[in-house]
């Protein structure tokens, strides 16, 4: 997902050119974000109705290991929905919550920078520039649990028994919208804003010992970067 996003961001970036690329970075943000979750998607559905199907069964109805997990639910497709059956409401859940953690991540380091460490973003040493990724990463995954959080509910709801035969909005229905996006909503905040910050963490730590720089953009301006980006490019 964090390839895919640079992968997405630069190539976007590449196509609308340098100007276009500065003035509507947040467009680009979003678009990447969620290019690279829809992507990712498609390799996580498989995985996550196993996991999905194993917490909600009954104990000693379903099998609790991964590969006997995996070969029940092929062996009863058209009862479990299996591979694919949850690719809209994971799409639902997922799609919007990494566009949150991406956009609202960039956004914190700028608000960061801006409103709090105020010296020039070179001066501060690199284990200060991961700890405002942490933070930011853990703003931006307070916002992303409130957004997920009824996609989120919607997948578990899908495979309890009470809920195979029916339609997302059934379920809406019959659960309740106000409950969906509240039930939960606590603990989520506590373990997405966590991870989201420590998954930003780890990522900005890889780069920095790789020599490619920290996303709190410490190193080389954006601006410098492009314009050397765009100078080789000419040559």
């Amino acid at each position: 997902k964090f390839g895919l996003y640079e992968v997405f961001k630069d190539a976007l970036s590449n196509l609308v050119g340098y100007e276009n690329s500065q003035k509507y970075r947040g467009w680009i943000w979003l678009s990447g974000a969620a290019a690279a979750e829809f992507c990712g998607c498609i390799a996580l559905c498989p995985m996550e109705m196993v996991k999905v199907k194993v917490q909600t069964s009954v104990p000693g109805t379903f099998p609790t290991s991964l590969i006997p997990a995996t070969i029940a639910m092929n062996a009863n497709r058209q009862l479990t929905r299996f591979p694919y059956g949850s690719i809209v409401p994971l799409w639902s859940r997922q799609i919007p919550y990494t566009v949150t953690k991406f956009y609202f991540f960039e956004k914190a380091v700028q608000m960061l920078y801006t409103h709090v460490f105020t010296e020039p973003k070179s001066s501060y040493s690199k284990s200060t520039q991961l700890g405002i990724t942490f933070a930011a990463g853990y703003l931006a995954g307070i916002i992303c649990a409130i957004v997920s959080h009824p996609g989120d509910s919607i997948v578990s709801l899908m495979a309890k028994p009470k809920y195979k035969e029916k339609s997302i909005k059934e379920i809406i229905q019959d659960f309740g919208l106000a409950k969906l996006c509240t039930t939960g909503l606590g603990t989520r905040i506590i373990m997405i804003g966590t991870i989201a910050a420590l998954q930003w963490w780890i990522y900005d730590t890889f780069k920095t010992s790789m020599g490619m720089g920290s996303n709190t953009r410490g190193g080389l301006s954006n601006d410098i970067l492009w314009n050397n980006i765009f100078s080789s490019s000419k040559i």
